[in-house]
């Protein structure tokens, strides 16, 4: 039986979020892009905007955790296999969108869509090392 390792996965999705957001602002998208706008478009501010991007994060990584074994692949690809699928079905079908952006942001251009999906790539890297236990964990007995 498996079972979710809860302080992994919050610490994985909390890193991730990090990384996304560092990613953003290296990519000239500005700090905290993403929560600024959730904030914008909900009318409830800044600090609701982190809270409820960080939220995502954590619960994307916990959702993951928990269905890690069932997806196909070596340990490592699994992260990019659930994050890609996630991206497309939730980002760019349902986010994009909803504010405006259209399907996979192209009506912000193609770099939007190929942005978001890189940022998501880069989001689920701790998921490989704390999640999973590395590139090629050990299997359990």
């Amino acid at each position: 039986m498996h079972t979710i390792n809860w302080k992994d996965a919050i610490i994985a999705g909390f890193l991730g979020t990090l990384l996304f957001d560092l990613f953003g602002l290296i990519m000239g998208m500005g700090w905290w892009d993403i929560p600024a706008l959730l904030g914008e478009k909900t009318g409830l501010g800044l600090a609701y905007g982190v809270f409820g991007h960080f939220s995502n994060g954590i619960l994307l990584a916990i959702l993951y955790a928990g269905i890690a074994p069932s997806l196909w692949g070596p340990a490592w690809i699994r992260p990019y296999i659930f994050i890609t699928a996630q991206t497309v079905a939730l980002v760019w079908f349902f986010m994009f969108p909803l504010v405006g952006a259209g399907v996979a942001g192209l009506n912000m251009g193609i770099d939007m869509a190929i942005g978001s999906m890189v940022r998501h790539w880069v989001y689920v890297i701790p998921y490989i090392f704390i999640i999973n236990k590395g590139l090629f964990p050990k299997k359990e007995s």
